[in-house]
């Protein structure tokens, strides 16, 4: 315990609290947001991480921190530091720092996708080849009600997804890939039936609680912050909605940071979890597909909004 607050005892190390509680960074990032040496951080990270106040997800050659709180006494701690973070030296400067290093990842990928929005279906397939998972996702999507496709891309699902729900919207980053929806809307005659719009996927255009099922098809990896995506998520599903997604396994093709603009190299069933926890939602249904022959397996998952979350997000919302 003495250890501990040693740990805490000095004014970085809080400030990479401060930071960590917003999302999962790497040492670049916080060299970025503080300013300071890569050296100076790596150490502050080695000595909190020791301590059991963070810790460490590998992916490919790249090393996210995350808190690590919320068990026992450390759980109870950070309940009591927490709400005196603000207090700190450098709150401007450092949540300048984040807005920052997330403008420049959303930046990239926008970039990414309007410049490869017209081949970006050949791009996919042929770069990161997927088992048929299609009728398993579409299975677990539930009839009626909005359905809302975030990370649209050029609206091969949109035409499926309509005869699923009453209204169907398609939200995209990109605005060649929102052009490219529009023109699948056209040719499949789904005009007044189907909308796109163009959004970011952590700021939905759609009331509260007014979406029935929001479907995230090989979207969430590209997410700066996968845990602020489903918090959206959760604002926008009506009581008992769902959120039906797939994506990639945890995979080390560090290749399709850049040839993929890909933010997370797949993901793990118990990070998903828990994620989905924090924002109120419940997994009920998880499955992977898997790679055969050079593949990369797929997962996918099904998670249900609580009632009394969204009772209490729409509250918050009145404030």
């Amino acid at each position: 315990m003495l250890s501990l607050f040693k740990v805490l005892a000095d004014g970085t190390r809080l400030r990479l609290l401060r930071i960590l509680r917003q999302g999962d960074f790497t040492v670049q990032d916080l060299t970025q947001i503080l300013g300071m040496g890569q050296s100076r951080i790596s150490r502050h990270l080695k000595l909190m991480s020791e301590a059991g106040l963070l810790q460490v997800e590998k992916q490919g050659t790249w090393h996210y921190y995350r808190l690590s709180l919320e068990e026992g006494f450390l759980s109870d701690l950070w309940a009591s530091v927490e709400p005196r973070l603000a207090e700190l030296e450098g709150q401007e400067r450092d949540a300048l720092g984040v807005m920052q290093v997330m403008s420049e990842r959303r930046k990239r990928n926008q970039e990414f996708f309007n410049q490869h929005a017209r081949d970006w279906d050949n791009i996919h397939v042929e770069l990161l080849n997927l088992p048929d998972y299609q009728d398993r996702l579409l299975a677990m999507i539930p009839s009626g009600g909005l359905v809302v496709e975030v990370g649209v891309g050029t609206g091969s699902l949109l035409p499926l997804l309509a005869k699923k729900g009453e209204r169907t919207l398609g939200l995209d980053h990109s605005p060649s890939m929102i052009k490219l929806a529009r023109e699948t809307i056209d040719q499949q005659q789904l005009t007044g039936k189907v909308d796109v719009r163009l959004a970011e996927m952590n700021h939905l255009p759609c009331a509260n609680a007014s979406a029935r099922t929001v479907v995230l098809n090989q979207v969430l990896h590209h997410a700066e912050q996968p845990v602020e995506v489903f918090r959206e998520i959760a604002r926008v599903l009506e009581p008992g909605g769902a959120l039906v997604a797939a994506d990639l396994t945890r995979h080390g093709h560090d290749w399709a940071r850049e040839r993929l603009a890909d933010q997370w190299l797949g993901f793990k069933e118990e990070e998903l979890e828990k994620w989905l926890a924090d924002t109120g939602m419940v997994l009920t249904e998880y499955l992977e597909v898997e790679a055969i022959s050079g593949q990369q397996s797929v997962l996918l998952f099904k998670a249900v909004f609580h009632k009394h979350h969204s009772e209490s997000l729409i509250q918050e919302n009145r404030k």
